[in-house]
């Protein structure tokens, strides 16, 4: 049985439509904090140990933020499908996202033994030390996995919860929930397939691919495009277009979160800048530096890159970012960045979106890719 709805939006966001995306991200904000308490209330009258070491600790991780990309895509592609009036269920829907967002990262930084996200502990490791501070029995690092499994559990628990709430409430929730279902199923098939190459050490560009796709282009922003455009009864062409746009848009989101994730500063990503090299992680941006490596007989570059080059002495991240500059794999990802920046706008402009729709998703696409767009001034 379905609690009671803590989604609904006050009466100035139920009566009119925000007018930008940073608007419906402020907006968003204001219902995730209430389906917060809400789920707080619940989760006390629950168990109180339960309450205190795990859903407040979820809530304070939620609360800590990030980029809250996905409400605003939600926003553009239910506006470029014609929507406007009450968005509350896009709020509610943003929201979700929010959520499921949580348990995609506590669950992503457990595998991959991330120490921190958004500056602060990972999960995982916030309840270890909980465990050996408190001086209790067994493992603090068995009882940290565990722990942050079942966080994860609750934060796609109270995802699911939400947006089904929503569904329920909108004359067009099957179709709203179809594109939940399908993305959900992406992000575990995305996942998989990064352990399993991680697993194998595979260097192949046309699984990195996958992998960029299944786990964050349409996750970002495909399927959030697609989730605002079903709750303004978008047509098939239109539903197009954005799968289109979104794909290459979060292409773009991904391959900069590559980028980052081999160069850039920890204080500005909350996290280690080393992490995906030390591990290998399979990205485009390693493929394509394997690729070129072979291709010009850089021996020393692919050896560097090769999944067995942690083994041996004198290997350092410092070689492999350097490996990166010198095939060229680093300035061939920002020249494609920008090339998939650019055919993201023209897609979302088939959608035949106002122009401020389209300059609102040509910004959101600069600060996802960390490009401006070259097509942008077709929008001014």
């Amino acid at each position: 049985m379905l609690g009671p709805r803590p989604t609904v939006a006050g009466p100035a966001e139920a009566d009119h439509a925000p007018l930008t995306a940073p608007g419906a991200t402020r907006a968003m904000e204001a219902v995730l904090e209430r389906v917060l308490d809400a789920r707080l209330r619940q989760a006390r009258e629950t168990d109180t140990v339960f309450a205190r070491d795990m859903a407040d600790r979820l809530a304070a991780y939620v609360r800590r933020g990030g980029k809250r990309l996905r409400t605003a895509f939600v926003w553009c592609g239910w506006r470029a499908a014609g929507g406007s009036g009450d968005a509350s269920a896009v709020l509610s829907t943003g929201a979700a996202l929010e959520l499921l967002q949580a348990c995609a990262l506590i669950h992503d930084d457990m595998m991959d033994g991330s120490p921190l996200r958004r500056g602060a502990p990972a999960m995982h490791v916030d309840f270890a030390h909980g465990h050996r501070t408190g001086r209790t029995g067994g493992s603090a690092e068995s009882f940290g996995t565990s722990a942050a499994v079942l966080t994860g559990d609750l934060a796609l628990a109270w995802a699911d919860d939400l947006l089904t709430e929503t569904a329920l409430a909108s004359p067009h929730g099957p179709r709203l929930f179809e594109e939940w279902r399908a993305m959900r199923t992406e992000m575990v098939a995305g996942q998989y397939r990064d352990l399993r190459a991680q697993a194998s050490g595979s260097s192949g560009a046309e699984e990195a691919q996958t992998i960029a796709v299944l786990k964050s282009a349409r996750y970002t922003v495909a399927r959030p495009l697609a989730l605002g455009a079903s709750l303004a009864g978008a047509d098939a062409r239109t539903l197009g277009a954005l799968r289109a746009a979104g794909r290459c848009a979060g292409l773009a989101f991904q391959l900069r979160d590559d980028l980052l994730g081999a160069f850039g500063d920890p204080a500005l990503t909350g996290k280690p800048a080393d992490e995906d090299l030390r591990s290998r992680k399979l990205t485009p941006l390693l493929a394509v530096a394997v690729r070129r490596a072979e291709a010009t007989g850089d021996r020393d570059a692919a050896a560097v890159l090769a999944p067995d080059a942690g083994a041996r002495p004198g290997h350092t991240v410092e070689r492999m970012r350097a490996a990166l500059e010198r095939t060229g794999a680093r300035a061939e990802v920002e020249a494609r960045i920008a090339d998939l920046a650019a055919s993201g706008l023209r897609h979302f402009g088939a959608t035949g979106a106002a122009p401020l729709v389209r300059r609102e998703f040509a910004a959101l696409v600069e600060r996802a890719s960390g490009v401006a767009p070259r097509q942008a001034e077709e929008f001014v």
